[in-house]
């Protein structure tokens, strides 16, 4: 036993540390739409599963071969009943997770707008290699991996890759979205409470993929404001020049923030007036990796 449990040991470790990101622990209403969604239909599909499993455990046990009122019928083909049984319960889960899907992909659309009265706050996220870039244009500033947002405020994030595809999520808070080269998408999110909530590449992007996280933080109202202030208090520019620089394959980045941003700098990443990051330069054993900037 004490071995077994030494075994075990690594795993719930592990499992624990996993805790802090899970979609069952959503703090903000898509995370919990989506929760929603993923018990209903564990539910729908157990109504499947359990009578299946417990028929095959009665039909074992009826049919032994120390049963002697077990009728053995050889020449058994076709029952109706049977038929309407083995086939309803299938088509019926089908139809409910069918429209569990089809109400979760409209109610849940990531460019649908949260229903609020307050207003949203824009974020713009750029994936580089292997990094994210927050720039909030309202408020002119910029940081790196280390979003702040206010809490129980809709958060409007536009996405795009300055390398390679990637993927957003922040599990506790609701949906994954994609980073393209060249084009821009949009995620509605909201973290109800203050907190620490992780952010992670969910796509493989290269050798620097798993340290490509960050921790979003969800702050009062009053104290997003004055975070917003000391960014600008502290200065620094984000300009085509900085931004090529921040651009290169890195990994492990610190925190980092500029107290302002030359405006429009997202809408040229995605129009790809500043060009596309050059990606990794090269990859295991010194092979040449292909990347946006190189690719024909």
């Amino acid at each position: 036993m004490a071995e077994r449990g030494a075994r075990l040991l690594p795993l719930l470790l592990l499992l624990g540390g996993c805790s802090g990101a899970s979609i069952l622990r959503p703090g903000g209403p898509i995370g919990a739409n989506n929760r929603t969604i993923l018990l209903d239909s564990l539910v729908i599909m157990l109504a499947i599963i359990v009578p299946t499993m417990i028929a095959t455990l009665v039909f074992a046990w009826w049919f032994r071969a120390g049963n002697g009122k077990a009728r053995y019928r050889p020449e058994f083909v076709y029952s109706g009943r049977i038929e309407l049984i083995v086939w309803s319960i299938p088509l019926l889960t089908i139809l409910f997770l069918s429209g569990l899907i089809w109400i979760g992909s409209h109610e849940l659309d990531p460019a649908k707008p949260l229903a609020s009265k307050t207003p949203p706050l824009e974020v713009q996220v750029v994936s580089l290699d292997w990094k994210w870039l927050f720039v909030y244009p309202a408020q002119g500033i910029a940081t790196l991996n280390q979003p702040v947002v206010p809490a129980g405020v809709p958060i409007r994030f536009r996405l795009t890759s300055a390398s390679v595809m990637n993927s957003f999520f922040v599990p506790r808070l609701g949906s994954q979205i994609y980073t393209m080269n060249g084009m821009a998408t949009t995620l509605h999110l909201q973290a109800d409470q203050p907190g620490s909530y992780y952010g992670q590449s969910a796509h493989y992007s290269g050798d620097g993929f798993s340290d490509m996280n960050f921790r979003l933080h969800a702050v009062p109202v009053a104290d997003f404001t004055r975070w917003v202030a000391s960014v600008k208090a502290a200065g620094g520019l984000l300009d085509g020049p900085a931004y090529a620089q921040l651009a290169r394959q890195s990994q492990n980045e610190p925190a980092k923030h500029w107290g302002a941003v030359q405006p429009g700098l997202f809408d040229m990443v995605v129009a790809q007036h500043l060009p596309p990051a050059p990606g990794p330069e090269q990859g295991r054993d010194g092979q040449p990796q292909v990347s946006p900037g190189t690719a024909e």
